[in-house]
């Protein structure tokens, strides 16, 4: 296969994931087997391995437990307390509890229940904003495999250099990666060093 089917397949498999609509989040509260039913049937397609859980009741404790998320009433979780669960599984994935508290406590202390600029309306705004940033995220990845294909010039071994560009593809969007989480945990200890939690009795 070659690189540019590889970035086509990329591409492919990009297009195939979507994030939740707000409008297909349950407004009636939900017990904590519903909420990992939902979130599994909606997010699915985002596992890399079968096997893999979207999300589990001793995630959710531990979220709690850690001050990621408001504790249910009545053992019930609204529409706010998922759309909060949503936004932690994308940052789990860069970002330990202490870094998603941080950029969730203000999010949760000024729109958790809020009737006036909702949970569900900042949610609505920040996932227009990345819908819109696809076909700029693609023309991003397309240059960088352009950038990695000039690369190994030198090798005549068309496989060797093949396999060589590929490598060097990927440290490419790794490297992006990398500086992307270094600026989000520079902002999370800026806001953290302006807003410091309060200390637990």
């Amino acid at each position: 296969m070659t690189n540019e089917e590889r970035l086509e397949r990329l591409f492919r498999s990009l297009d195939t994931l979507d994030h939740i609509d707000v409008n297909d989040i349950p407004k009636i509260d939900l017990y904590m087997d519903q909420v990992t039913t939902f979130m599994e049937n909606r997010l699915g397609a985002m596992k890399r391995y079968e096997d893999d859980k979207i999300l589990t009741k001793t995630m959710i404790n531990n979220y709690a437990k850690n001050n990621l998320l408001p504790s249910p009433v009545k053992k019930k979780y609204t529409q706010e307390h998922i759309i909060l669960l949503i936004f932690i599984y994308y940052f789990k994935n860069l970002l330990n509890f202490t870094d998603i508290e941080t950029i969730l406590s203000y999010i949760t202390a000024n729109h958790f229940g809020e009737d006036h600029l909702s949970l569900a309306d900042v949610y609505t705004e920040v996932f227009t904003l990345e819908h819109q940033q696809m076909e700029n995220l693609k023309k991003d990845v397309k240059e960088k495999l352009d950038f990695a294909s000039q690369s190994f010039q030198n090798v005549e071994d068309e496989a060797a250099q093949r396999d060589l560009q590929l490598f060097a593809f990927i440290c490419e969007l790794a490297f992006d990666v990398y500086l992307k989480k270094r600026m989000i945990e520079q902002l999370t200890d800026e806001l953290r060093a302006e807003n410091p939690p309060a200390k637990k009795k």
